[in-house]
C-alpha cells in the first residue's frame, strides 16, 4: 500500500532584539524532503515521500493530475478504465484488474470466426458452445492477460498511475498471483473441453489458447517483453485481440483455412494501430523505464499518424482484397465503415491522443468491429 509520508519540520521561533529593540524575523523554514519512489524486493511496496519544491517555492506534482477523485464512478471501477472510484472490495478489484472493458473486442472475435465458418447453426447446442468460446477468450484468458499485464506494470503504474491497485496495495501481492494462475487454467480447462465437445482428434482449440496465453507472457514478463519494442508487441497484442478468438471460433465450428488466417494476421495491423491508442497516456512511465513504445521512440505527432494509417490502410486492404475476390457489396459496406472511423480520427484522436483517447475508442471502435463481421461473412461465402 502507497503510503504518503509528510515530513513537518518544527519551526522554532527566537525573538531575538537587536540594539533598536526591534524583533528580527524568523529564519525561513527548510524546504519539505524531495521525492522519493523506492521499491523495495522484498517486500514489493511502494513509498512516496513527500514532494520537492524548486527554488522559487513552486511545488511539484506528486501523482499525475489523472488520479481519481473520492467521488469516482463505480461503473468506471468494475471496468477497469480510468476515472474509477477507489475500492476496498478485494472482489470488485479483482474484476478490476481483469478490464471487462476489453473483453468485447474477444468475444465478437468469436462471433467472427463462426460466421466464417459458414457452418454455425441457431440450435441449443452451438450456442451454448459459442458461449462457453466467449467465457474461455473474454473473461478468462483476456482476464489472465490483464492481470499480469497489471502485475508486470506495477514499477510503470507507480509512477503513471499510483492509485492503481496493485501499486497501491490495495490488493496482495500472493492474490494477485492467486488470480493470475485460476484464470490461467480456467482458460486451458474451457479450451480442453470445446475440442472435446467439437470432436476434434487433434486438440486445436487447446493449442490456439496455449499459444494466445504463451503470447501474452512474454508480451508483458521480462527477459523478452515483447511490448518493449513498439512494433513488435503491439502487433503480437493486435494479433492477440483479433486472429485469435477468430480462429478459435471458426475451429469450434468448421475448418481454419491458410487463405482466413492470413487475412486475420493482416487485419491485426488495425489492432496494432488500436494498441497504440493506449500508449500515449503511459509517455511518462515508458520514458522512465525505458520502453520504445511508438510515442516514444517516434514522437507524439508522428506517433499519431502511424496509428491511424495502420487502422485505415489495413481495412482498405481488406476492402481491396474483397473486391478483388468479387465481393463488391462486402467491399462496398466494409468501405462505408471505414469512413466514420476517419472522420472520429480527426474529430478527437488526432486533436489529442492522451486526452480522448477513451472518446475515440468509444465512438470509432464500433464500426472496426462491425468491420470485421463483414469481412468474416464475405469469406464465408
Amino acid at each position: 500500500m502507497s503510503t504518503l509520508l509528510n515530513t513537518v519540520t518544527p519551526i522554532r521561533l527566537f525573538n531575538v532584539h537587536n540594539k533598536l529593540g526591534r524583533a528580527q524575523p524568523p529564519p525561513p523554514p527548510p524546504p519539505p524532503a524531495a521525492v522519493s519512489i523506492s521499491f523495495s524486493r522484498r517486500r514489493r511496496r511502494l513509498t512516496v515521500r513527500a514532494a520537492e519544491t524548486d527554488t522559487n517555492g513552486a511545488m511539484k506534482p506528486q501523482v499525475p493530475d489523472k488520479a481519481p477523485s473520492k467521488d469516482g464512478s463505480s461503473i468506471n471501477q468494475l471496468l477497469g478504465i480510468k476515472g474509477a472510484a477507489q475500492e476496498t472490495n478485494k472482489w470488485k478489484i479483482r474484476l478490476q484488474l481483469t478490464k471487462p472493458v476489453t473483453w468485447p473486442p474477444l468475444v465478437w472475435g468469436v462471433v467472427c470466426g463462426a460466421a466464417a465458418s459458414g457452418n454455425f447453426q441457431w440450435t441449443l447446442d452451438d450456442v451454448l458452445k459459442s458461449l462457453v468460446c466467449m467465457v474461455m477468450s473474454g473473461p478468462c484468458l483476456t482476464g489472465y492477460t490483464q492481470t499480469l499485464n497489471d502485475w508486470y506494470d506495477r514499477e510503470i503504474d507507480a509512477i503513471n498511475e499510483p492509485y492503481r491497485p496493485i501499486p497501491s496495495g490495495a490488493i496482495t501481492e500472493s492474490e494477485v498471483i492467486n488470480q493470475i494462475w485460476v484464470l490461467l487454467l480456467s482458460g486451458l480447462f474451457l479450451a480442453g473441453l470445446l475440442d472435446v465437445w467439437a470432436g476434434h482428434s487433434f486438440p486445436e482449440i487447446f493449442y490456439l489458447a496455449l499459444g494466445g496465453s504463451l503470447v501474452s507472457y512474454i508480451y508483458s514478463a521480462p527477459p523478452l517483453k515483447l511490448k518493449q519494442n513498439g512494433w513488435i508487441g503491439n502487433f503480437a497484442l493486435g494479433a492477440s485481440y483479433i486472429s485469435l478468438p477468430w480462429w478459435a471460433g471458426q475451429a469450434l465450428f468448421g475448418t481454419l483455412t491458410l487463405d482466413v488466417v492470413i487475412l486475420t494476421l493482416l487485419y491485426s495491423t488495425a489492432g496494432l494501430g488500436i494498441a497504440i491508442v493506449n500508449d500515449f497516456k503511459s509517455i511518462e512511465g515508458d520514458r522512465a523505464l525505458g520502453l520504445k513504445s511508438l510515442p516514444v521512440a517516434f514522437g507524439v505527432e508522428a506517433a499519431k499518424w502511424i496509428c491511424v494509417g495502420a487502422i485505415d490502410i489495413t481495412q482498405l486492404s481488406v476492402a481491396g482484397y474483397l473486391l478483388w475476390s468479387g465481393k463488391p457489396y462486402y467491399a462496398l459496406a466494409l468501405l462505408g465503415l471505414i469512413l466514420p472511423q476517419v472522420y472520429f480520427q480527426f474529430a478527437y484522436f488526432l486533436k489529442d491522443p492522451a486526452k480522448y483517447d477513451v472518446k475515440y475508442q468509444a465512438s470509432a471502435q464500433p464500426f472496426l468491429i462491425l468491420g470485421l463481421l463483414v469481412t468474416a461473412l464475405a469469406t464465408s461465402h
